[in-house]
């Protein structure tokens, strides 16, 4: 995949991680898109090692390997975050 797919990908996956997350996360759509790409990395990094595919295409499973990847570093951000 290209950059710029990355980053729409990334952005789609940042918005619906926070959509999906409960509570009140911090940034704005510079930050939910960076969690998301950083997020759709960990998912296909995820989904490699549990045998599940990888990201290699614009498709529902690489879009959901990228929204599961961006909950988790979602989650992580908020931990990290709480403390400020």
């Amino acid at each position: 995949m290209g950059i710029l797919a990355w980053i729409v990908l990334g952005f789609i996956a940042g918005l619906l991680a926070k959509f999906i997350m409960p509570g009140r996360q911090g940034g704005g759509l510079i930050v939910t898109t960076l969690l998301g790409i950083v997020g759709a990395f960990a998912g296909g990094w995820i989904g490699t090692q549990l045998g599940w595919g990888d990201i290699s295409g614009f498709d529902m499973r690489s879009l959901g390997l990228a929204v599961l990847g961006a909950v988790v570093i979602l989650f992580i951000y908020g931990l990290v975050s709480k403390g400020r």
